[in-house]
C-alpha cells in the first residue's frame, strides 16, 4: 500500500562538446545543426542529465556507472534506450517516476521548436504524462564554453515515489 511516504528527489548534470560529422540529438529528437555532440553514445546531454537525476534519486550512482564509456556495448547507443533501462531498474526496485524537469544550456541551437516533441519522447520512455515532463532552454548570455558555442550542458531534477516499500 502506498502511504505517500518515500518521495525521492535527484539531480543530474551532463555536458558534451560539439563534434563535426555527428547528428545533434537532444531529448531524443534530432535537431538540425552544424555539429552534433561528442560522446560514446549519441551524447544526448538532456537525456543523460535526466537519467542521472533518476539514478541519483534512487541512490544508484550515475549513468557512467551503469553504462561506462569503455564498454563497447554502449558505443553509439540511443540515450532513450539507456533511459528505458534505467526506468526498468527503478520499477524493479518499486520506484515510479512522478516528474522530471530539465534545462538545456546553450547559445545555439534554439530548442523551443523541439520542446514538445522532446517532452513526448521522454514521457513515453518514463511512462508518465507529457505534462509531467518539463524541458526548457537557457543561454549563458555568451559566457563560458556554452556561450562560446563549444558545447551544450543540461541539468535535470526528478521526483520518484515508492510504489512498494523498499526493504
Amino acid at each position: 500500500m502506498n502511504t505517500g511516504e518515500g518521495m525521492l528527489i535527484g539531480s543530474g548534470f551532463d555536458v558534451h562538446a560539439f563534434a563535426e560529422g555527428r547528428p545533434l540529438v537532444l531529448g531524443g529528437v534530432r535537431i538540425p545543426h552544424s555539429a552534433g555532440l561528442h560522446g560514446h553514445s549519441d551524447a544526448d546531454v538532456l537525456v543523460h542529465a535526466i537519467a542521472d537525476a533518476l539514478l541519483g534519486a534512487a541512490g544508484l550512482g550515475d549513468i557512467g556507472r551503469h553504462f561506462p564509456d569503455d564498454d563497447p556495448r554502449w558505443s553509439g547507443a540511443d540515450s532513450l534506450e539507456l533511459l528505458a533501462l534505467v526506468v526498468e531498474r527503478l520499477r524493479g526496485l518499486g520506484l515510479a517516476v512522478r516528474n522530471v524537469d530539465g534545462t538545456v544550456i546553450c547559445q545555439r541551437p534554439k530548442i523551443r521548436p523541439y520542446v514538445e516533441e522532446m517532452r513526448g519522447r521522454i514521457a513515453a520512455v518514463l511512462g508518465i504524462d507529457p505534462g509531467r515532463v518539463n524541458v526548457k532552454g537557457s543561454t549563458t548570455e555568451g559566457l563560458g564554453f556554452t556561450g562560446r558555442g563549444e558545447g551544450i550542458a543540461a541539468q535535470a531534477v526528478a521526483l520518484l515515489e515508492e510504489t512498494e516499500r523498499i526493504k
